[in-house]
């Protein structure tokens, strides 16, 4: 879950290196950010530079953009290994600082080898898993006298997920690398080549990028990719991986806006035209449908919203196909994967397409014969390449940590899914199908004039409930999972401790906390028989005092039960995640306004979770 860059030049004219890679790590720094470093090779030397803090802060104290080289590396770092300190922050060198390496992932066996290490006279100074790497390049560097073969054996000693970059100043022109499980990119650029963790870093300089594979291992000049395949020794011809990017540079800028997540809320409109014209353009669609319309069993997965997607998914397919379909968070497939068989399909869901999470539950499906179907942001990525059939959302790049348009778009994508998926089962008649594909089609309309019309209510009601410590999120049906999901946004970036629960269960021990001027934020469907059921649960937390909150579709009667009503575009009832959402997303991005904190980097989270 850390953030990697490294750049090899061919002419320092071409570009300032210390200032690329910095440019580089700042769109990184949505993958951890509490350290970064920078190692470059300069007139025959290691210079490196790291500590603790944001990097910004760390700028003004070491003036990274002012290094200068032809080949470097940086690093922005969420702690795993070590707390957050100077020295445990990346690049870690060996004992001779002539090997400075970078790393995102865990090393499994890093505590086995810094004993036999330690044994043969290698002294450490972090607590991090990854300085392991540079004293094994410098142990086999000892025995081989090659830098590239050196690193080889270091890689497959290695156990656990990894992206590694490492320089030297014996072989001054190169950046060694290999990928295990962690997302690493390779972008070719004129002149130059560049590798990263993740495409938005490279955009400045270049869209044709190459994805790199699991097990490939290998080294970028400025003017030539050496990959080699390490499973098997073949050399890979990286010409045959190189695609170009549909997006660009100023989709991953803020654009005037004062921080990413209010970009990218108001992006959605946007980022769903993108991703429907893709659902009606892409006979994937027909093929992932077709499968779970002959599957024994779906199950779906995701972690964090991506999971509450999922269980969306898992609602509307079950009230359109009249079917059995298991949602499950993805770290608890064990849970699962027992009861699934070669007649069942699992629908894995990642906006990086790299959450190893995920990405586990879905090889343990696989091992049981099942079919996978899945459903990224990130073309190539892990989970697509080892999916049955990929479909992808268009969102373009979201680098807000607190995913926004990844929850939209991952719904309407699902939703679109369980509609073609009902339609060939059989259990939609008539002009049913088109009457929903319709409504979803209206959806970039709808969430326009959602954003639009509650944004200056939105902003009064978090100045009035800013200082809450708690609150609750309930809903019953289809609302559930956008409960969860509001309850986790102003959990995540606004640090209000919030708990989604379905409004039914809420007098079964939570209403107990419910007292004077507690907020309380039903989200209610367009369905009759739901607000019905939902009119109870709002007498009841009422009658507690609770501060009653609705996200309702427009002329709802209900608006007259609330304290305060939201109303958003009375739509069908499948699209409620779709007009529903935004005003909670905005809610959340407020309240952490109102409270001086910064809603792209909230602590102690990053943006894709690549570690267990």
């Amino acid at each position: 879950m850390c953030g990697i860059i490294g750049l090899c030049l061919r002419d320092k004219k071409a570009l300032r290196l210390g200032e690329a890679i910095y440019r580089g790590l700042l769109r990184l720094e949505y993958r951890g950010y509490d350290s970064a470093g920078v190692a470059v090779v300069s007139d025959g030397k290691l210079v490196v530079l790291k500590g603790k803090g944001k990097l910004r802060d760390l700028e003004e104290k070491y003036s990274f953009t002012k290094l200068e080289g032809v080949t470097g590396i940086g690093h922005t770092r969420w702690a795993t290994h070590g707390a957050p300190s100077d020295v445990n922050a990346h690049p870690h060198t060996d004992c001779g600082n002539v090997f400075a390496v970078v790393h995102n992932g865990v090393l499994e066996n890093y505590l086995e080898l810094k004993k036999a290490l330690s044994a043969r006279g290698h002294v450490f100074r972090s607590e991090t898993d990854t300085e392991v790497v540079a004293h094994l390049i410098e142990e086999y560097y000892r025995e081989t006298g090659d830098v590239y073969q050196a690193f080889r054996r270091a890689v497959a000693a290695l156990k656990g997920a990894y992206a590694l970059l490492m320089v030297t100043p014996l072989e001054p022109d190169k950046i060694f690398f290999a990928r295990k499980d962690s997302p690493l990119v390779i972008g070719v650029g004129p002149g130059y080549n560049l590798v990263a963790s993740d495409i938005p870093a490279l955009l400045e300089h270049t869209r044709r990028i190459i994805v790199v594979r699991d097990g490939w291992v290998g080294y970028i000049t400025p003017s030539s990719i050496h990959v080699e395949d390490a499973s098997s020794g073949r050399l890979v011809n990286a010409a045959d991986y190189v695609r170009i990017v549909e997006w660009d540079i100023s989709d991953a800028e803020k654009e005037g806006y004062p921080h990413f997540m209010l970009k990218e809320i108001h992006e959605q409109p946007r980022a769903l035209r993108s991703t429907l014209h893709g659902l009606m353009s892409d006979a994937m669609m027909g093929e992932a449908a077709e499968m779970l319309a002959d599957a024994d069993t779906v199950f779906v997965t995701g972690a964090g919203t991506s999971y509450h997607a999922s269980e969306y998914f898992a609602l509307i397919s079950m009230r359109l196909a009249e079917r059995p379909v298991i949602a499950f968070i993805a770290s608890e497939y064990g849970s699962y994967v027992n009861a699934a068989g070669p007649r069942d399909v699992l629908v894995a869901v990642s906006q990086s397409g790299e959450t190893m999470d995920t990405l586990k539950a879905l090889r343990a499906f696989k091992k049981r014969g099942s079919r996978v179907i899945s459903l990224t942001n990130a073309v190539d990525s892990a989970i697509a390449r080892e999916s049955d059939v990929a479909v992808y959302t268009r969102a373009g790049p979201e680098i807000g940590v607190a995913a926004t348009k990844t929850f939209l778009t991952q719904t309407l994508a699902l939703t679109w899914l369980a509609v073609e998926t009902a339609t060939r089962i059989g259990s939609l008649r008539g002009g049913e199908e088109m009457e929903l594909l319709k409504e979803l089609e209206s959806t970039p309309k709808h969430v326009e004039e959602s954003i639009s019309t509650t944004s200056e209510l939105v902003k009064k009601l978090a100045e009035r409930i800013a200082g809450s410590k708690s609150m609750y999120y309930l809903s019953r049906g289809v609302g559930l999972p956008v409960a969860r999901e509001g309850a986790l946004k102003i959990k995540e970036i606004a640090y209000v401790h919030a708990e989604a629960y379905p409004a039914g269960e809420s007098k079964h021990g939570p209403i107990a906390l419910v007292e004077p001027s507690f907020p309380v934020v039903f989200t209610i469907p367009n369905d009759a028989e739901l607000q019905r059921m939902l009119l109870g649960n709002i007498e009841e937390m009422r009658a507690r005092g609770g501060v009653i909150v609705g996200v309702l579709p427009r002329g709802s009667e209900l608006r007259e039960r609330v304290d305060l009503a939201i109303e958003v575009p009375r739509a069908h009832w499948i699209a409620t995640a779709l007009t529903h959402t935004p005003p909670l997303q905005l809610l959340a991005y407020h309240v952490a306004s109102l409270k001086g904190l910064d809603p792209d980097k909230p602590r102690n989270l990053a943006k894709t979770v690549t570690v267990e």
